[in-house]
């Protein structure tokens, strides 16, 4: 697929003076629009091979438009931090908002290619590398997100002479390292191995622009055209509507649901508690002091009915554990710089380092709960959560952090007697809002969509637990025992 980009391209100077001027000013004016009426994130990728000119472009695209909407991210080597988080941590954390450019130059893409031609993975790896970049790049498109991907190629005699007359230039010199020429010894292997990224990677939603890096003005009026191009047709319309991506929901006959079929009258009598109650939490307390957790990480979710008891579960786990190894994440509704950014954006920032829980009080699975039976995204938008959510528990499990989901069980009858004491209690009123009573008139609906939730998502690397919370001595032993049994199991097999 390098074949077009070895022609030769070039655009002669008097051409280049006529147009630059009035690309750069349609992309600037387009970069205005777009940052005044914030539908879309611009991001931008800078791929290709060493001294094809990357850099350069990069400089320009920051010099053409309005570099304080634009952020720059070199993605070079992963700092401790980052490695403790799954591969995609940083590529999240560094998202543009809604408006705003973000231009990652060595992007998703590098260090598959890299490992691959190292020998340091196997084609299975890398494909399988490859699999994940379609769909987190799938997810942004899906979620609005305006991308372009750029290849900058030189062939193999075009990069020698690249690179010496950049190493034989005072001026230059510096940009030309020992890594660069190690990467040229191996071009022809770098080639097969970006040709064959590039081909899995290069799809309807995302596609590579290849562009030829010899001629510097040829390379930046494409780039630039194919900007502004891109702009100027999402400013006018609106991205395609995503399709679903799972399979259509199934409706019994009998109208019966998960959650419907479940008891949640479960007891536990209070010297019995008392008792198991201290033993768990030292229990769970051991897990995590255990030399092995450092190795992995946990990330805790719990789901359930207003008044389920989320709150006093969480108190008992987090009453188990050494303050500093711990972070519980209370989820409400997104603010504006959450609503600027695909809604998963808000909970990758939180995915914890080696040897740490992140506890989430509701979670991502809003999507499918909230915001389903609300109506406030549309039905392709939580119908594909589904998949996207089952493929970002997975990446947290392969990167070690085991993930255990909790779904506290109340029925309509106590949850009514929860929220007759909070409002007959003054201390407690703070707690019941007009929100609670509307969602209470949604009981049926949202019973639905927790049981297709629980049904879609509770896969063996991260299934749900159903908790009878009826009785709130019983939930909270369950909640302890579960959750330190899993943190067993993940140091049993050498990890969290």
């Amino acid at each position: 697929m390098f074949e077009a980009a070895e022609l030769g391209h070039t655009i002669d100077k008097k051409t280049y003076d006529r147009r630059a001027p009035e690309v750069r000013q349609a992309l600037l004016g387009a970069q205005y629009e777009a940052l005044r009426e914030a539908r879309f994130p611009i991001i931008v990728v800078i791929g290709g091979v060493d001294g094809a000119g990357k850099g350069e472009t990069v400089n320009l695209l920051n010099a053409w438009m309005d570099p304080r909407y634009v952020a720059t991210h070199a993605m070079g080597e992963m700092s401790q931090e980052e490695r403790e988080r799954p591969p995609f941590y940083r590529e999240w954390r560094a998202l543009p908002p809604k408006g705003r450019t973000g231009i990652f130059f060595g992007s998703w893409h590098s260090a598959p290619i890299v490992e691959r031609v190292f020998r340091r993975a196997s084609r299975a790896e890398l494909d399988q590398a490859l699999e994940r970049i379609v769909r987190f790049e799938r997810m942004l498109t899906d979620e609005g997100a305006l991308l372009f991907k750029f290849w900058f190629h030189l062939s193999k005699a075009q990069q020698r002479h690249r690179l010496r007359a950049l190493e034989q230039d005072k001026a230059t010199r510096w940009r030309v390292t020992p890594t660069d020429w190690r990467h040229f010894e191996l071009y022809d292997r770098f080639r097969r191995v970006s040709e064959h990224a590039l081909m899995r990677t290069s799809t309807g939603n995302a596609p590579w622009t290849v562009v030829e890096g010899v001629d510097a003005r040829y390379r930046d009026l494409t780039v630039a055209q194919a900007l502004l191009d891109g702009l100027r047709a999402r400013l006018v319309g609106e991205p395609s509507t995503p399709k679903k991506s799972a399979a259509p929901l199934h409706v019994p006959l009998d109208g019966r649901t998960l959650l419907g079929a479940t008891t949640a009258s479960a007891k536990v009598d209070e010297a019995r508690y008392d008792a198991e109650l201290e033993a768990l939490q030292g229990r769970l307390n051991l897990a995590t002091r255990h030399r092995r957790f450092q190795r992995g990480a946990v990330v805790v979710v719990f789901e359930g009915p207003d008044a389920a008891g989320k709150g006093g579960a969480i108190r008992r786990v987090t009453g188990a554990l050494d303050a500093r190894a711990y972070q519980v994440v209370p989820i409400a509704a997104p603010t504006e710089e959450e609503r600027a950014q695909p809604y998963l954006w808000r909970f990758w920032r939180h995915v914890p380092r080696r040897g740490k829980l992140a506890i989430f009080d509701r979670s991502w699975y809003g999507r499918v709960l909230v915001e389903r039976v609300e109506g406030l995204c549309s039905e392709p938008d939580w119908m594909r959560a589904y998949d996207e959510i089952n493929e970002f528990e997975r990446q947290l499990t392969e990167h070690r952090i085991s993930v255990v989901k909790f779904w506290l069980h109340i029925d309509q009858r106590e949850q009514l007697a929860r929220f007759e004491r909070r409002k007959n209690t003054p201390f407690m009123r703070h707690k019941l809002t007009e929100e609670d009573w509307r969602n209470r008139a949604k009981w049926a609906r949202y019973e639905v969509a927790a049981s297709d939730m629980i049904d879609r998502t509770g896969v063996a690397s991260a299934p749900w637990t159903i908790v009878p919370a009826n009785d709130k001595r019983h939930a909270r032993l369950v909640v302890l025992r579960t959750l330190s049994e899993r943190i067993e199991a993940s140091l049993s097999r050498g990890r969290a």
